[in-house]
């Protein structure tokens, strides 16, 4: 048994608090809003290029102790030696020892996209034998196919596949767009990402699911000359704005493209930043997120 402990802490003081748990011998700390769940709940997104946000007005820290800590004398220390003043309100408990694998896989089961496309975890029985079935668990690299903006990217996929065409996945992280536009029928797809864990397992993804034939995976995007019919980028809206000229230059004519990664509040921005380059236009929204598509001109003369 492990000694769980949870800390009431306003916003100036939860990252303090945090930071005095693990020098005092913490075994992991962690903060949350403490009005998760209600309806005074707060999101929080941040992503580089953006000043970092200010924590929940109401924040929640949550510590982990070996068993026999004796939790009141050094949070009463901690309060103390800190400057904090009076101690928050806080509770402990116990945390028995877990079969952690078992309950992580508890949390994952297969997500059905659309009729004919379901993602499902290796542990799991294809609940559609007849679907295309991808096989894919958490890992490393993001995408599961649970987050919204995987699933709007997943959907147009869906939508907009011919066979044969080629398409280009920009940000592959595990692969599962691109492992998706293959098994729908493109002809060749090649995803680039930046983390080399992401094409590590962009790259045994692709093997699990056999499409590693048509599924090429780099890591760099900065010498891309070839032009997709398709190209799909789920990443974040700074990056999606900065590299407009880069990912638009892959559309090939009469091509099309698809940006998520955007809160729907952002969208404009992205539009913005794109209109050099393509027209954009809002193709669908889910849970505050955006999908954005666009589609190159088809070039005249010879």
């Amino acid at each position: 048994m492990w000694i769980s402990v949870v800390l009431e802490a306003a916003a100036d003081h939860a990252e303090a608090w945090s930071e005095a748990l693990m020098e005092a011998g913490a075994l992991s700390v962690s903060i949350e809003d403490a009005d998760a769940g209600t309806a005074a709940e707060t999101p929080q997104f941040g992503e580089p290029g953006q000043e970092p946000a200010n924590l929940w007005a109401h924040s929640r820290v949550n510590a982990l102790f070996d068993p026999g800590t004796d939790v009141a004398a050094l949070l009463a220390r901690i309060a103390q030696d800190s400057g904090f003043g009076e101690l928050p309100p806080y509770t402990t408990g116990e945390l028995a020892e877990q079969n952690w694998v078992q309950l992580t896989q508890s949390q994952f089961d297969p997500i059905c996209i659309t009729g004919r496309l379901w993602i499902v975890p290796s542990w799991h029985d294809a609940p559609d034998a007849e679907a295309i079935n991808i096989e894919l668990d958490p890992g490393m690299a993001f995408g599961t196919g649970s987050h919204p903006t995987t699933r709007l990217c997943l959907t147009w996929l869906c939508d907009v596949v011919q066979p044969g065409q080629t398409v280009l996945d920009y940000g592959c992280g595990s692969g599962i767009l691109g492992i998706a536009a293959a098994r729908l029928g493109a002809g060749e797809v090649l995803g680039v990402d930046i983390d080399e864990r992401a094409v590590e397992a962009a790259l045994d993804n692709a093997r699990r699911n056999h499409v590693d034939h048509l599924l090429q995976v780099r890591h760099s995007a900065l010498t891309l000359t070839q032009r997709f019919d398709l190209v799909v980028a789920n990443i974040l809206t700074n990056p999606l704005c900065v590299l407009a000229p880069a990912i638009s230059a892959c559309v090939a004519p009469g091509g099309r493209v698809a940006l998520s990664g955007v809160l729907e509040q952002q969208a404009e921005q992205v539009i913005s930043a794109w209109a050099p380059y393509l027209t954009l236009k809002i193709g669908g929204i889910l849970d505050g997120w955006a999908r954005l598509e666009g589609q190159r001109a088809l070039q005249s003369g010879p």
